[in-house]
């Protein structure tokens, strides 16, 4: 894998052997047809996508860590949703359906593990019973596979130690280890030629000046990409999969700050193992409408251990993944918002309770005992934590769909956006794969013949994607 400048190869890459060349001849000068800023899931399954399409195009990959998905990808579930939740006919539903599909056959194809081990949805009272039919509705609307209504017999054949009134049996939900995949995209983008650019924090998106005499680089790569260290990527379009800087990379691109980034952290325990027989498959609470998360769940995982959580309290860090992480402009930036000031008042109580169990893990255990009355506070230690990067507007509502943009002008109309992909995003994201790069693929396929011939193209009519969700 060929690094610009002072960054770092992921050596997890480059310990899978591949000996293809990862740059193209005459492109040592690090200017590339299409760059890709984000190195989590989304922007390697679209780097992936993008290049897959288009062998005779250029494509670089630009990460600011020195490892690739290290942050959203690596600290997530690893569950493998079926498309239960989500509003029929939005792009979750319909890219979370098709992507759950496609990771069962890339997992099955590439040799990554999985296990489809199914989810219940399970209710515990009486009241619950009505929003679980409702679910089990919206699932069908949605074509999810399999889905069945069960009652407490049945609850106990597929998890004898879970108590409940009836359940919702998935039977397509499963689990992986979605860094495992998202470095498995990043090798096929490796060998399809693509360039890995580690260590590359994204400080700025410019249009570059005038060529000098002599010179067509400005024209055919007008768009300058400078990382905070002073290096310098010049491409001809540009794709943002920035995760929990998203916003900012719209931002400095010259393109609307909205949807604001609010990150969440999410905690979570784990089963001591002498007590995971307890739990077999995924086992999730019926969703309260009233409040804006899932709720804490038992989540079966890969290496065999059992997690339970996650709470979902405001980060004072983007990346902040401990209670006392701190980061003071992202601190300001979150508080300063009109939006999660607006989000705080209308859900003080339930916020106030997140904080008190992200404390006291025993209050978490007691929500869980609900399901498996079993449970005891000392069956459990305290586990890892996630960030969730949710998009929330002005209002104070979460964002609830997948949201790309792009902006006007000569350079806005050059860059795309991924600007809210939270859950179930990784389960998606081949199909979200699928979806950029179908609304890419007209225009750069007109475009090729004219790349070959080095033309000077304004290029912000030709590269313009079409179709894209807008706000």
């Amino acid at each position: 894998i060929r690094t610009f400048g002072t960054g770092s190869v992921c050596a997890r890459l480059l310990s899978q052997g591949s000996k293809s060349a990862a740059c193209r001849a005459g492109h040592h000068s690090g200017s590339f047809d299409v760059a890709i800023i984000g190195g989590g899931i989304v922007g390697l399954a679209s780097a992936r996508e993008l290049i897959l399409r288009h062998p005779n195009l250029t494509f670089t990959l630009l990460e600011k860590e020195k490892e690739l998905a290290v942050h959203q990808t690596g600290h997530n579930s690893g569950v493998i949703h079926s498309g239960i939740y989500y509003t029929p006919g939005s792009m979750k539903a319909q890219l979370c359906v098709r992507g759950a599909m496609l990771t069962y056959q890339y997992c099955q194809k590439k040799g990554v593990p999985y296990k489809k081990c199914g989810k219940l949805i399970v209710a515990v009272e009486r009241e619950e019973v009505p929003r679980l039919k409702a679910l089990y509705e919206r699932g069908q609307k949605n074509n999810v596979p399999g889905l069945q209504l069960i009652d407490a017999k049945a609850i106990r054949d597929k998890e004898p130690y879970c108590r409940g009134i009836m359940a919702l049996d998935s039977p397509n939900t499963g689990i992986v280890d979605y860094r495992l995949m998202a470095l498995a995209y990043g090798k096929d983008f490796h060998e399809a030629g693509g360039t890995v650019i580690t260590d590359f924090e994204v400080s700025d998106i410019t249009l570059a000046a005038e060529s000098p005499a002599g010179s067509t680089e400005g024209l055919n790569y007008p768009i300058i990409i400078r990382s905070s260290k002073g290096q310098e990527v010049r491409s001809r379009f540009v794709l943002t999969c920035g995760g929990l800087y998203s916003d900012r990379l719209s931002e400095i691109s010259g393109c609307s700050p909205e949807p604001r980034i609010v990150p969440f952290r999410g905690d979570y325990m784990v089963l001591k193992p002498e007590k995971n027989y307890l739990v077999r498959g995924n086992i999730y609470p019926v969703p309260n409408p009233r409040f804006p998360f899932l709720g804490v769940h038992f989540t079966p995982r890969m290496d065999g251990s059992v997690w339970l959580g996650p709470n979902a309290v405001l980060a004072f860090k983007r990346e902040g993944y401990k209670l006392f992480d701190f980061n003071a402009q992202d601190f300001i930036n979150a508080l300063s918002y009109s939006g999660l000031q607006r989000l705080v008042m209308k859900n003080v109580v339930y916020g106030m309770g997140e904080m008190y169990r992200a404390v006291f893990s025993s209050a978490q255990v007691k929500i869980l005992q609900k399901f498996i009355p079993e449970l005891k506070p000392s069956d459990v230690i305290r586990g890892p934590s996630g960030v969730r990067a949710q998009a929330l507007d002005a209002e104070g509502n979460l964002v609830d769909d997948f949201v790309f943009d792009s902006g006007k002008g000569e350079l806005g109309s050059q860059v795309l956006h991924v600007r809210n992909a939270p859950s179930p995003a990784a389960t998606s994201s081949l199909a979200i794969a699928e979806m950029i790069a179908d609304e890419l693929t007209a225009e750069l396929n007109r475009d090729e013949s004219d790349v070959a011939n080095n033309k000077n193209k304004d290029i912000s009519t030709t590269l313009l994607p079409i179709g894209i969700k807008r706000i």
